[in-house]
């Protein structure tokens, strides 16, 4: 079994996981880059840099927003909640991994 997953590999699925975190509740980007490792049971890390370029093309589209909230130990953190579009954009992106997985299953594991 691999021990991690590829930048790569995720590249195509990085609205819907973000998406997905933020869905659970709002959060800020050290928290979110803590869920998604934690999600993977440590086999895939986003770096931060491509965390907030996420989070600015999710911001653009509408399907978060973003805040910034008091001082906390020094500190203003920007915190982030999914928007009602952004809710639907993620059964989208749920729905493309569905198809996704099982055509990839298929090319993968099938046989002809």
């Amino acid at each position: 079994m691999a021990t991690a997953i590829t930048k790569d590999m995720v590249r195509g699925y990085l609205t819907a996981i973000v998406l997905n975190v933020l869905s659970q509740g709002t959060s800020y980007g050290y928290q979110v880059t803590k869920d998604i490792n934690a999600l993977s049971g440590g086999a895939y890390t986003i770096n931060e840099a491509t965390l907030y370029t996420v989070f600015k093309r999710l911001e653009k589209s509408g399907w978060i927003e973003g805040y910034w909230g008091d001082e906390s130990q020094g500190g203003r953190r920007k915190y982030y909640r999914i928007t009602a579009a952004g809710k639907q954009q993620l059964q989208t992106e749920r729905s493309t991994w569905q198809l996704a997985k099982t055509t990839l299953e298929a090319l993968i594991n099938g046989s002809k």
